[in-house]
């Protein structure tokens, strides 16, 4: 496994830092402003997407993306150092069209669309002209097992009704959301996982219901993590996205990426909160010492740098893995890196607030937001224990081949030397 920067990726990543320091950071306070007075999308979003695609900064994740598409193409392993790089600010992704959902979206629309679906949906979401949400958590069933979902959707002649309950549905309430992929159950009766499909929504459809925009641990996120009510919803059989039964397999095939590059973007936060800790210590004074004097607080540095790198490198090799035998072969290192890294992010933007003190807990940083993040994103995508569980099953599965093997390391009483 070589995790050094190829010489494009390291062009890439310096082009992506100089863009980063003279457009978005300085437009961090700018966006907060607009988005407390209720101006979403900000006014600046446009003309920043215009400039970073006219830079090639655009579509970095998708590996497969055609010679007649626009952006990069670049694989997983390539995309890590610069979804670490934008995960610095939350709403950078978006400048580059790499933001959640929208890029899982492109990659389900890219494996499964139709020439038809490709055209009325995929491209003007490679080219960033609006925004996407995919549809599965229910607020009735644990949706970490999609298996479970309720919301159906049943054929009725040359259409499709679906009738169902979501939640925390990430972009619903983006003004320029326009479709919803919808996962449903269109045979109940079938096999358990081939009872789901999913199907394209217009979010314009009559008997979608934008119910609210749910806050997450009372922070609201203007794009919405968002409680929708499908009634009587009717669209072509032709939306349907793949074939019946086939909703579960996607879901997987969407969700590995979706994983990794949420994982990619918090290690740019924590790094982040690491240089924010680093400097503070050194500016702030507590009973006549600087911070940094303290051992507690060079414990605190040691052990986030540290942390950090673990969680890098098992992200880089899991990005690797995908890269190499694909994401069913490294669904063991996706749960890994899906349970490790948001609890790292957590420990170090803890930390950093901690050295803060009270300013740590207020808007005027962004630790507060990466703490609750890094915490929310614990749920999203899979809650810990579902991925421990995997993990766990994988491993005591693994072992049944050499079950008995460790014997030999034992020394019972009485066993002659």
């Amino acid at each position: 496994m070589h995790f050094a920067y190829s010489p494009r990726v390291e062009t890439l990543r310096q082009q992506l830092l100089t863009f980063m320091d003279q457009y978005i950071v300085p437009r961090i306070g700018a966006w907060h402003m607009e988005v407390a007075a209720g101006a979403y999308p900000v006014s600046f979003m446009e003309d920043l997407k215009a400039l970073a695609r006219s830079e090639g900064l655009w579509n970095l994740f998708l590996p497969s993306l055609g010679d007649d598409e626009p952006g990069m193409g670049l694989s997983n392993l390539e995309y890590a150092p610069l979804a670490e790089i934008m995960g610095r600010v939350h709403w950078a992704s978006e400048v580059f069209n790499c933001n959640a959902p929208d890029t899982g979206n492109m990659e389900l629309l890219h494996m499964f669309a139709t020439p038809d679906q490709h055209q009325r949906w995929l491209n003007p979401l490679l080219d960033g002209e609006i925004r996407s949400a995919f549809a599965m958590t229910e607020p009735d069933v644990p949706s970490s097992d999609a298996t479970n979902i309720q919301t159906l959707i049943r054929r009725e002649g040359d259409n499709y009704v679906i009738n169902g309950r979501k939640w925390f549905i990430t972009n619903a309430s983006h003004p320029n959301c326009k479709l919803l992929i919808v996962m449903g159950k269109t045979d109940p009766a079938a096999e358990t996982h081939q009872q789901q499909s999913m199907i394209l929504v217009p979010f314009d459809t009559l008997g979608v219901e934008l119910v609210r925009n749910i806050p997450v641990m009372n922070h609201l996120a203007p794009e919405g993590h968002s409680e929708l009510i499908l009634r009587n919803v009717r669209v072509p059989v032709s939306n349907l996205l793949g074939k019946e039964g086939e909703g579960f397999i996607m879901a997987q095939a969407r969700l590995g990426p979706g994983r990794i590059h949420h994982c990619m973007r918090s290690i740019g936060m924590a790094e982040l909160a690491l240089e924010l800790m680093v400097e503070r210590c050194q500016e702030r004074k507590a009973f006549g010492k600087y911070l940094q004097q303290y051992s507690n607080i060079g414990d605190w540095i040691a052990e986030s740098r540290i942390e950090i790198e673990q969680a890098r490198l098992l992200v880089l090799k899991t990005a690797w893995m995908i890269d190499e035998v694909g994401a069913k072969a490294a669904r063991k290192e996706i749960s890994m890196i899906k349970a490790l890294v948001p609890r790292m992010l957590t420990n170090v933007a803890d930390r950093a607030m901690q050295v803060y003190g009270a300013m740590g807990l207020t808007p005027d940083t962004p630790l507060a937001d990466m703490w609750t993040g890094g915490r929310a994103l614990r749920f999203a995508d899979g809650p810990d224990q579902v991925h421990l569980r995997s993990i766990a099953r994988m491993e005591i599965k693994a072992s049944e081949a050499n079950r008995g093997a460790t014997a030999a390391y034992l020394t019972p009483p009485g066993r002659n030397a």
